[in-house]
């Protein structure tokens, strides 16, 4: 299989971990016989301080020949200390969304066995964990018109806008998801007090019809923030909308034991973009101690849902899985004795070619 892959490493610690991903990706073409040629662009903060764009035109056309998007991290202090600035890194992300059609964030949230002691939660209580969270990612209050503030400054303003189509594209997506997993959906929504997630609840309805091996509840988000603590093994799909996904999954990410393990894809109808959740993080940024483990399982994603590569993604899942067992990971996970971001990518890596050899 031949395949280009856009490259957008970003800002902080995202072209660190970024290479980590890319080279498990070679592992992985190199013992399949696939070829992945990069093409490599800016955005955010250094795509600002390069074009004074946060999503540059160059960027979006490669973004858009590509077959698939890899992409790094986002954000860089002297913009998010700067209230004054007028053009922030954050502006691309968004513009890129909404550019490329990329309408549906898919981020699973699973629990490792070696990492139980470290969650801040009972392991008795997270131990088993395995749900996807499917989120609205180009509409909502986000993107909502008009906003705004006064003109005296006093009162600031945003809406929260949902068209029914927005609803459909990516509850087929989730409802289809279900169907392969263990065929339960939860529409999670403030429908008790929120227009657009009456409309949400109404539509998704509908839709379920289609679905009737899929059960589907509905959960308001303050008692679904709660139930992700409580007992989170009792998701399975969750679907919701812009910004409750983007409190929820970051809730979610303690399960793991460390936000920088999970995984996530934006996809669209045309282009797909594979990323992990955790920011920036600036401080880290050139230290090598950046958990590179959360680019390289979405690299393991984007092999999966934009190249269909099922047994591929799988090897790099468990090239992960068998890092963290072996206790090869950096200080946000291993305390006593780390290991830097190139010293797992390199076991990782090393991991897979021995996985798919034992499995030849």
């Amino acid at each position: 299989m031949n395949k280009n892959i856009a490259i957008l490493a970003g800002d902080g610690i995202g072209p660190e971990v970024t290479a980590e991903a890319v080279k498990a990706l070679n592992a992985v073409a190199e013992t399949f016989g696939h070829q992945f040629k990069y093409a490599e662009s800016l955005i955010g903060a250094a795509a600002i301080d390069a074009t004074g764009n946060p999503f540059p035109e160059a960027t979006e056309e490669s973004c858009k020949s590509a077959d698939a998007i890899l992409f790094g991290a986002i954000g860089d202090p002297k913009y998010d200390n700067d209230p004054n600035a007028k053009v922030r890194p954050e502006q691309g992300l968004l513009k890129m969304r909404k550019n490329l059609g990329l309408f549906a964030n898919v981020r699973p949230v699973s629990s490792y066995d070696a990492l139980l002691p470290i969650s801040p939660l009972k392991e008795h209580i997270i131990k088993g964990t395995d749900f996807v969270v499917f989120r609205e990612l180009t509409g909502g209050i986000y993107f909502g018109e008009p906003r705004g503030r006064s003109e005296d400054g006093n009162t600031a303003f945003d809406s929260c806008v949902y068209s029914k189509t927005e609803i459909e594209r990516i509850s087929h997506l989730a409802f289809k998801a279900a169907e392969n997993r263990r065929k339960k959906l939860t529409l999670v929504d403030k429908a008790n007090v929120l227009a657009t997630s009456r409309l949400w609840r109404e539509t998704v309805k509908e839709i379920s019809s289609q679905y009737p091996k899929v059960e589907l509840d509905f959960m308001f988000v303050d008692n679904a923030a709660m139930k992700i603590i409580q007992n989170p093994k009792d998701f399975d799909v969750v679907l919701t909308e812009n910004m409750f996904g983007d409190i929820i999954t970051d809730e979610a990410s303690v399960i793991s034991g460390s936000l920088g393990l999970l995984p996530s894809a934006s996809l669209g109808t045309k282009s797909s973009l594979f990323e992990p959740i955790h920011g920036s993080y600036p401080q880290a940024a050139g230290k090598g101690i950046a958990n590179p483990l959360g680019a390289i399982l979405s690299a393991a994603m984007l092999l999966e849902y934009a190249f269909e590569l099922k047994e591929e993604s799988q090897i790099i899942k468990d090239a992960v899985a068998n890092s963290l067992k072996a206790g090869f990971a950096t200080e946000d996970i291993q305390k006593e004795n780390p290991k830097n971001t190139k010293e797992v990518g390199d076991f990782v890596v090393k991991e897979i070619k021995k996985l798919v050899t034992v499995s030849a």
